[in-house]
């Protein structure tokens, strides 16, 4: 395993978001991280970056990270693309690329990846559609070799057409590099996904194959709150 998390937990404003998470996410594929809104899927990935305190023990590479503050965790191989994508809105597209701290970073497979970044390299982040602000991130964490990519929310707000490129892009990525992927789009999950831990009130619910998931509607709509996946 890549990475391994047990006992998990945070606490924020008073509040127990997380209480007592435990999971795997193996070497290689994407691990979809399920669940209704507000369960804590993007503080899992918080803590995991080390954006927010946790207890508990996450180990990365074989190694305890909670130890290590956020810049550590991402120098030693994890990549992080946030909910909201961060991208630098007065800044060009070339320029939001060179903020990598990548010693030699891979501009050959970026451009392969994300083909119309190149094309808008001179543009400001700001002008560009949601979904090429979206590839913007993407592609900035791909420009360091990390070990680990934690995605969140990559398709929210894109539309059906975009999805289904960001996607095939996160496909791609996947072939490389291990993916924990928060998403609520059960297409993309679909596609992607081959193995899945539901989180419930902090908690996790149910984790196993991403396939046995989907193929059982009734679960997929007691843990999920959909009728169909």
């Amino acid at each position: 395993m890549i990475l391994s998390v047990d006992d998990l937990s945070v606490r924020l404003g008073g509040s127990h978001i997380l209480q007592g998470v435990t999971f795997d996410v193996p070497e290689t594929g994407v691990t979809a991280l399920l669940g209704r809104n507000g369960v804590g899927k993007t503080t899992t990935l918080r803590a995991l970056i080390g954006q927010v305190p946790a207890i508990g023990r996450i180990l990365y590479a074989g190694s305890d990270l909670l130890s290590r503050p956020p810049y550590r965790r991402v120098r030693d191989g994890i990549g992080y693309v946030p909910e909201d994508r961060c991208v630098f809105s007065g800044l060009t597209v070339a320029e939001n690329l060179r903020l990598t701290y990548a010693a030699a970073p891979d501009y050959d497979l970026v451009y392969d990846l994300f083909p119309d970044l190149r094309s808008r390299a001179g543009q400001r982040a700001g002008t560009l559609s949601g979904g090429q602000q979206q590839m913007v991130a993407l592609a900035r964490v791909l420009l360091a070799p990390h070990k680990l990519l934690l995605v969140d929310e990559p398709t929210k707000g894109l539309a059906p057409a975009v999805v289904t490129a960001v996607a095939a892009v996160l496909e791609r990525m996947a072939t490389r590099v291990p993916i924990l992927l928060v998403e609520q789009n059960l297409a993309v999950v679909r596609r992607l996904a081959t193995d899945a831990i539901v989180l419930a009130a902090g908690r996790v619910a149910w984790r196993g194959p991403a396939s046995t998931l989907l193929g059982d509607a009734g679960r997929t709509r007691d843990l999920l709150g959909v009728g169909r996946a």
